[in-house]
């Protein structure tokens, strides 16, 4: 992995008000991993990281499946569900008919944010299939956007089984949602206010197996800028175990007049 680059683009709200967003995301195979099979897409107005599972090289397709299709809809007009939807299910065919997606594991985790235009108004749509997550920190509050779809969080959500006892649960890599051969493909969304100064973390499970919420909102306050907030959490990560592969997108938001903070403009 290079050095993490930093991007930026400003945009007018219906209002007139502008918007400007600034990011950076990484991807990193991790320490004990052979293969990546994370794959990320931050690309005004969508940022998703899709994180593969099933077989040696099953993972990697279907989160690069899920991508290369998302990727699609950007040029195509407003994002909307019903795009997200259908690039989904044209993942899931794409997924099955792979010579080397054969494992019955094979799917992909698809989680993010994009700009939803759709409404009188715009503000951001967080969407989510799997473990992967969306946090947001807003006025010094930190708070996971996203419910992960596994099967820890389902004993958590019936009282079976409590946050600190689900960290070493032996189902805890047991999605029970994912884009992929058998699978549905309809996401949880949950629409989002665009406020000045909120910033957002999306990642894969990489990043949580080895850093608390405590500690992912700690490196994000030190790092007011998107790319040394994106190398610190990775460098946190792997220095902590590195399991898994990693992936991070920071996304920071200024709403009314910003400045700009030197970052590479995307406009």
């Amino acid at each position: 992995m290079g050095d993490i680059s930093g991007h930026a683009r400003a945009f007018a709200l219906k209002d007139g008000q502008q918007v400007r967003l600034e990011w950076a995301e990484a991807t990193d195979v991790g320490r004990r991993r052979d293969v990546n099979q994370d794959a990320v897409l931050a690309e005004f107005p969508l940022f998703i990281v899709a994180d593969g599972m099933g077989g040696h090289v099953g993972g990697e397709i279907a989160s690069a499946s899920a991508i290369d299709r998302l990727r699609g809809v950007l040029g195509g007009g407003p994002v909307t569900t019903k795009a997200i939807e259908k690039a989904l299910a044209r993942a899931v065919k794409d997924i099955a008919a792979h010579p080397d997606a054969t494992d019955e594991g094979t799917g992909t985790t698809v989680t993010g944010l994009f700009v939803d235009a759709s409404g009188p108004r715009e503000a951001f749509m967080s969407l989510n299939i799997g473990d992967s997550r969306v946090y947001l920190l807003r006025d010094e509050t930190f708070v996971q956007i996203t419910t992960d779809h596994s099967v820890v969080q389902e004993l958590i959500a019936a009282g079976r089984l409590s946050p600190e006892e689900a960290d070493n649960h032996p189902y805890g890599n047991v999605i029970t949602r994912a884009v992929g051969p058998s699978d549905g493909v309809t996401p949880d969304y949950v629409r989002i206010e665009i406020v000045d100064g909120d910033r957002f973390v999306i990642c894969s499970d990489g990043l949580t197996k080895e850093l608390t919420d405590f500690g992912i909102a700690h490196f994000l306050a030190e790092n007011p800028e998107p790319a040394p907030a994106v190398q610190a959490m990775l460098d946190a990560a792997l220095e902590n175990g590195g399991r898994d592969n990693v992936t991070v997108i920071v996304l920071n938001v200024f709403r009314g007049d910003p400045s700009s903070t030197g970052a590479e403009g995307d406009e």
